[in-house]
């Protein structure tokens, strides 16, 4: 097993456990609004991934795997005391989801997807055509200035944040995490989620749309979909005042784990 390489940003000191994992171009600071409206309810850990950029140095790429994401997750629940635990991971945040219960069903007590995905379709071609514009570009900032533009942001909203939090992260580490991000295939899990689950996605997602979304909602029993109006693909932080209502309402309904 790889062993851990994760820090996380904390709030709160009381309540059930909730953690939230990023997507490959965020940092855990995509988590900010949620540890700010929950904290007071709630035990929140945002995880900052290995190869994530923050904090340096960043591990041997060869270690950045959705497997070792994995160990990211146990390792921080582990030592936050947190033997159950919310799950709440946006695009590549859902795929680790998706390895954790395969993994570690019994650590979870509920799932909320952010505009992820079971499978990329043409995930090869995908990856390639990623990687092909990281190396034309130059820079993880010249790069993050175009990847941007594609992520369906609100009109003169975040676009500053967006591209800082892409460009802090090595060239290596980006590459080694876009083939962890696009490559998993888990169509055959999401029918076996026997937690809560709640499946969000922005209206304006081009990234993974809203078909994506549906069909792990469809595919996990009781699994119950919400589309953000005007967010994009990452929607906690494009309408995170929509995002904490449907989060907080969501977790109202789940009973607390044991003490």
């Amino acid at each position: 097993m790889n062993r851990s390489f994760a820090t996380a940003r904390m709030s709160g000191a009381h309540g059930d456990a909730v953690v939230f994992v990023h997507g490959v171009g965020s940092t855990a600071a995509i988590w900010d609004s949620q540890l700010a409206a929950l904290g007071d309810a709630f035990r929140c850990f945002a995880i900052e991934l290995r190869g994530n950029g923050v904090p340096k140095p960043e591990p041997d790429p060869s270690l950045i795997s959705r497997e070792g994401y994995v160990d990211d997750v146990l390792a921080v629940a582990d030592a936050t005391g947190s033997d159950r635990f919310h799950f709440v991971g946006c695009s590549l945040g859902g795929v680790v989801g998706f390895e954790l219960w395969r993994r570690a069903p019994q650590r979870l007590l509920s799932f909320t997807f952010v505009g992820s995905f079971a499978w990329y379709p043409d995930a090869p071609s995908y990856v390639q055509s990623v990687i092909a514009s990281v190396q034309a570009a130059g820079t993880m900032e010249n790069f993050a200035r175009e990847r941007a533009k594609r992520l369906g942001l609100p009109p003169g909203a975040r676009a500053d944040e967006t591209i800082a939090q892409m460009a802090c992260k090595s060239v290596a580490s980006y590459i080694a995490a876009t083939r962890a991000t696009w490559t998993g295939d888990y169509r055959g899990l999401p029918a076996t989620i026997a937690v809560p689950t709640l499946v969000v996605c922005g209206e304006r997602d081009t990234v993974a749309p809203i078909s994506f979304s549906r069909e792990i909602a469809q595919a996990i029993p009781g699994a119950r979909l919400e589309i953000l109006s005007g967010a994009g693909h990452v929607a906690n932080a494009d309408a995170p005042e929509q995002f904490n209502q449907l989060l907080t309402a969501f977790f109202s309904t789940i009973r607390s784990a044991p003490a």
